[in-house]
């Protein structure tokens, strides 16, 4: 009987561990593929493109004008391969690098999140209207949709307020 309940559970875990298996795969498979994505543009002709970069690069004084964190810290410059540390209010400390830096027309970091990475890619475009200022959010992994629920999409809703005020604030740089 003993001998029987040792293969049982075995059989058992190896049936558990090929559902679990299958299942990350289909995950992995199809919901990675499918990025979330929301962005935001606003065109202006009170700021130039230098203006809202300067005000990005300038991590270490984020919190002057976003109400939404209590403080971003990086040591070095504002370049690709970089990071730093940002603390949204009510929210755990991040990490987030840099993987693309445009001096003047674009930047790209990344949050890593258990099981999904959110991306946010901002760009500085000129254009006849005035300086196209885009803001991308996108998530993607298999815990995507939670990183989602809990922090990119109250990022993407604030987004028109947050633009206003960069705007408002890098045009006194």
């Amino acid at each position: 009987m003993i001998k029987y309940q040792n293969n049982m559970k075995g059989y058992l875990a190896r049936k558990f561990l090929f559902a679990y298996y299958k299942y990350t795969y289909y995950i992995c498979t199809y919901k990675i593929i499918n990025m979330w994505t929301k962005s935001h543009s606003v065109v202006t002709k009170d700021v130039t493109k230098e203006q809202m970069w300067k005000l990005f690069a300038d991590v270490n004084n984020w919190h002057t004008w976003d109400e939404g964190i209590e403080f971003a810290q990086m040591e070095g410059t504002f370049e690709k391969g970089n990071h730093f540390m940002l603390k949204p209010k009510g929210g755990p400390k991040v990490k987030v690098e840099l993987l693309e830096t445009v001096v003047n027309k674009s930047f790209l970091d990344v949050t890593k999140f258990p099981l999904a990475k959110m991306y946010d890619n901002h760009t500085f475009e000129e254009t006849t209207d005035g300086l196209k200022i885009t803001n991308t959010i996108s998530v993607k992994g298999p815990l995507s949709f939670i990183w989602i629920k809990l922090v990119a999409q109250n990022i993407v809703n604030a987004l028109p307020v947050d633009m206003k005020k960069q705007i408002e604030t890098a045009s006194k740089y």
